[in-house]
């Protein structure tokens, strides 16, 4: 069995990318089968609609307030994010999200597998114009 080593991070101030949904991106430690990072979409601001080919995600809202649409086939549905709503992204769900807040809306993903690239989302329709 291989161990990895511990891995311990302080959140950054600055956003290590962005998104190809368009929100920022501080990344936090990653295993083998899975990876975190904190996502910030800052007031008035609504990502761009994404369906992720291989991964599935755990997001956990932490502060701010705002909206996400999920779609898989003809099931759809919007649901509030607030603080501590925890929330599931299948694989091949075609999500989008916006803040509807005045102050940044910040969430925990966890990304299993790790994250493989931008290479992973799918730009699709969603039913918000993005900025």
């Amino acid at each position: 069995m291989t161990t990895l080593p511990f891995a311990t991070t302080e959140l950054p101030e600055i956003a290590d990318t962005l998104a190809p949904d368009g929100s920022e991106i501080r990344i936090l430690p990653q295993l083998s089968r899975g990876s975190m990072v904190h996502a910030r979409l800052l007031p008035g601001r609504t990502s761009k609609a994404v369906r992720h080919r291989t991964v599935e995600e755990l997001w956990f809202v932490l502060a701010g307030q705002g909206e996400m649409w999920r779609k898989q086939g003809a099931r759809e549905e919007i649901v509030r994010l607030l603080p501590g709503v925890a929330l599931s992204i299948p694989v091949g769900t075609i999500f989008q999200f916006r803040n509807t807040g005045t102050e940044p809306l910040d969430v925990v993903l966890v990304t299993m597998p790790p994250w493989p690239g931008a290479e992973e989302a799918v730009v699709e329709q969603g039913p918000w114009v993005a900025d």
